[in-house]
């Protein structure tokens, strides 16, 4: 039986020069649209290592918190994106603009 896939499009963000008719220098976006099929086994495993690294991350905060005040860490919102590759990768404050992201949202169970 065929492994599952899933269809993954991705969207990459190239500028180059151009030399327009009067001799111009613009910067001309170009989009180039690519889509990928990957296994959802990839997927799988990436996101799975993805959430093990993120969830100690937060247990040592918790524990540095914990020695340091009463507080507590209760919700986490993440970004993440996913490329062609199947890669999972955190996005960082403001580059998620216009990115087709996934927010994972971690809340502590009461």
């Amino acid at each position: 039986m065929p492994e599952s896939t899933i269809l993954i499009v991705t969207d990459e963000t190239t500028s180059s020069e151009f030399d327009g008719q009067r001799g111009w220098g613009d910067r001309i976006q170009k989009r180039l649209a690519k889509a990928a099929e990957i296994p959802v086994s990839v997927l799988e495993q990436n996101m799975n290592r993805f959430l093990k690294v993120t969830g100690r991350l937060f247990q040592q905060v918790d524990q540095q918190i914990g020695t340091q005040s009463d507080m507590r860490l209760d919700e986490v919102e993440l970004q993440v994106e996913i490329t062609g590759k199947g890669e999972i990768k955190l996005v960082a404050g403001g580059e998620a603009t216009g990115k087709g992201t996934i927010t994972l949202k971690f809340k502590r169970s009461t």
